[in-house]
């Protein structure tokens, strides 16, 4: 609990850490760059300002009485010697910039100027204005800055830090619910959430999972207590069989007890049989062959055995059809189709094949009662017997179906029940052609 305590609190600091950083750099690159533009734009100001100085000064008759502390002007001879200036710069040596120049000097007082100088006649006015305003005015702004700068990136941090909180509060209580849901407690749900946002979206699709885990362990607790069901009548019969032959063994003999064994032990790996083909379909461990097999090779193969056990079989409908797939596998269909058919037939049991729209068709009726439609579809689920009342024996463990559910839909093919014309059941089993 700690280390996920501590896995969600990272994150949380992370994403915090993350914008602070992301928006830390972000204002300090627009702070420099506003700094920056705002100093050259004002130092272009204080230039155009020196320009428009030096440019209204007649260099010919220079009358500079008078003083001027934000700025300064000089005239200069030929031969680049003083020969007029304001009161403030008087006795000063010229300033060395040449003419279509910008330069800074430092000629009042220590005070930064900014001069530039422009040609009149056989003259040169250099003009210069004060540049400490620049100073000034970027020093307000970077101190500004400087303050205004840790302040927006506490905010950030800080709303960050809370919505990241809020964001993962319902994470927190998903998580939580799931780890109180035990195996006994599946049919707990989390919280669903509002809106259709990712948490929403994240808690219905637990919740979906939570579904098919509740049903799969549903499935799971029925599959076992009705296999455990079906066992328990063939073991009981061989306990009884063998407690009657210790306790009185006139009433019975050795070749009478061997045979009632051997149906029983037969019955039992049948059963085991058919629990581990659906132990490996659930777990989708089918292993099953892709070659062609001819269907109405099967069909006839299949009649012949139900022949000879004494049933009346209708093969008039079979054609030629192929597909492909595993043999072994069509064989075990078409018996447990056989069988089933033969359990519920009054007369004769019905068997054909055929190629349909590019589908090869396997067909077993039966003159039976048939299956009510309610039925038809969960006659194809496990341990599923129609006439619960009648003899396990004589009826099977109602794993017939399911398996052949399950083959087929292997081979990607459907298993379709429906009614025979004239009474009685038709299962079709539709597989795609070879």
């Amino acid at each position: 609990m700690a280390a996920e305590g501590g896995r969600r609190g990272s994150v949380r600091l992370r994403t915090t850490a993350g914008a602070v950083l992301i928006a830390g750099l972000a204002l300090l690159l627009g702070g420099v760059a506003l700094v920056v533009v705002m100093r050259s734009t004002l130092l272009e100001q204080v230039a155009d300002a020196a320009q428009s100085r030096a440019a209204s000064v007649d260099a010919a008759d220079p009358r500079l009485t008078g003083t001027d502390d934000d700025g300064f002007v000089q005239v200069l001879d030929g031969d680049r010697r003083v020969v007029a200036a304001t009161a403030n710069v008087a006795g000063a040596p010229a300033v060395d910039v040449r003419p279509g120049e910008t330069a800074r000097v430092d000629v009042v007082h220590g005070e930064d100027m900014l001069a530039v100088a422009v040609r009149s006649g056989d003259r040169t006015v250099v003009a210069g204005q004060s540049a400490d305003d620049v100073a000034e005015a970027t020093g307000v702004v970077t101190r500004l800055l400087g303050f205004g700068l840790p302040a927006l990136l506490a905010v950030v941090a800080v709303t960050t830090w809370w919505t990241t909180g809020r964001a993962l509060a319902p994470v927190e209580a998903v998580r939580a619910e799931v780890d109180e849901i035990s195996a006994a407690q599946l049919h707990r749900r989390v919280p669903g959430g509002r809106g259709d946002d990712e948490i929403a979206r994240l808690a219905r699709t637990m919740n979906a999972m939570l579904d098919r885990l509740e049903e799969a362990q549903t499935r799971q607790r029925e599959f076992v207590s009705d296999a455990s069901h079906e066992l328990r009548s063939p073991v009981a019969s061989i306990r009884q069989h063998a407690e009657v032959a210790l306790a009185h063994p006139d009433r019975t003999t050795v070749p009478e007890l061997a045979a009632t064994v051997l149906a029983e032990d037969l019955r039992v790996q049948r059963l085991v049989e058919d629990l581990l083909v659906l132990a490996r379909a659930d777990e989708q461990l089918l292993r099953l062959a892709a070659h062609p097999v001819d269907l109405d090779d099967l069909v006839l193969e299949e009649a012949v055995r139900l022949r000879a056990a004494g049933v009346t079989v209708d093969t008039t409908g079979v054609a030629a059809a192929r597909a492909t797939g595993d043999a072994a596998a069509l064989r075990r269909v078409l018996r447990n189709l056989g069988d089933n058919a033969a359990r519920h037939a009054s007369a004769v049991v019905a068997l054909s094949s055929a190629t349909r729209d590019g589908a090869a068709v396997l067909a077993v009726e039966d003159d039976g009662p048939g299956i009510a439609p309610a039925d038809r579809e969960r006659v194809l689920r496990r341990f599923v017997r129609l006439d619960e009342a009648r003899d396990r024996d004589a009826g099977g463990a109602g794993l017939g179906l399911a398996i052949v559910d399950e083959l087929v839909h292997a081979h990607g093919g459907t298993v379709e029940v429906t009614e025979r014309a004239g009474g009685g059941a038709r299962l079709v089993v539709h597989l795609p052609a070879g």
